[in-house]
């Protein structure tokens, strides 16, 4: 029986002869559905139609994403630690020149995931490569397939590998969580943050959304939270959840001055131009 994905965030389905009737994920309100309505693909078809594409960022990250665009278009990262491989977030095609690409560079030891709506074929990543999945368990009750393979993670932050360890923001969902290893870009230090901290299209601020698609803010207190939780790391460099955005250098200082920014403009104290 085929594993349905939702072709409008790339969510699996547990197999079945028929696709479900909605797709739980695009319902609620931080997602959409298009007006088309639902659709539904399998992974199969999906490798018939598009093909992944690969980007080194820097000799020890690589981005992976789809192509043509599919579902919500996000890459994911693949980062090559001293201590082990890492996928940070997912994509939903999985096909044969990523498996043969990624196995020439050592498997993946670990995945981790950010948020719901990048969960995708998670399984089918996990039992390719024969690795755990690492997610925060505040949004356990977004998991479409369960398996053992999930290890579920609480509290603030959780050690997946010596320099590298998962920090809960919360916001974009309870559970939404970004990656810090501070070995990344020659010690400088780096944050893979899906949407959690989303690069904003300049690659000059970060900005902080319940829903994108929809238009839905944060709260101050939710913003403050993201800030606190980020506060004890240090890092330069920040790949937000597309390809092209990333901020090379100074990523701290523009994680700090964008929680400024963001909390003044909601708060109506930001300086309007000309003032």
């Amino acid at each position: 029986m085929p594993a349905f994905l939702c072709t409008t965030c790339g969510t699996q389905y547990p197999p079945s002869d028929q696709p479900p009737a909605a797709c739980v994920i695009c319902e609620e309100e931080r997602q959409y559905l298009p007006p088309s309505g639902q659709g539904w693909t399998t992974r199969e078809a999906l490798a018939n139609s598009h093909f992944n594409a690969f980007h080194q960022y820097q000799p020890n990250v690589i981005g992976i994403g789809t192509q043509p665009k599919f579902a919500i278009g996000q890459r994911a990262l693949l980062l090559r630690t001293p201590h082990g491989n890492v996928l940070w977030d997912c994509i939903a095609l999985l096909d044969d020149a990523t498996v043969t690409l990624i196995n020439g560079l050592g498997g993946i030891q670990a995945i981790a995931i950010s948020h719901p709506h990048f969960y995708t074929t998670m399984l089918e990543w996990s039992r390719v490569f024969n690795a755990p999945l690492y997610l925060n368990a505040a949004d356990r009750s977004w998991i479409q397939r369960n398996d053992p393979a999930i290890k579920f993670w609480d509290g603030a932050t959780h050690a997946l590998l010596p320099e590298v360890t998962l920090i809960r923001c919360g916001g974009h969902f309870p559970g939404a969580s970004v990656l810090h290893w501070a070995g990344g870009a020659h010690g400088r230090g780096i944050v893979c943050a899906g949407d959690t901290l989303s690069v904003t299209t300049d690659r000059k601020w970060l900005s902080f959304m319940r829903s994108y698609p929809n238009f839905l803010p944060l709260s101050a207190r939710e913003v403050t939270g993201i800030a606190k939780a980020m506060a004890p790391f240090s890092f330069d460099v920040l790949y937000g959840h597309y390809f092209d955005r990333v901020i090379p250098a100074g990523a701290k200082a523009v994680l700090e001055k964008s929680v400024a920014r963001y909390l003044a403009a909601i708060a109506g104290t930001a300086r309007k131009e000309g003032e």
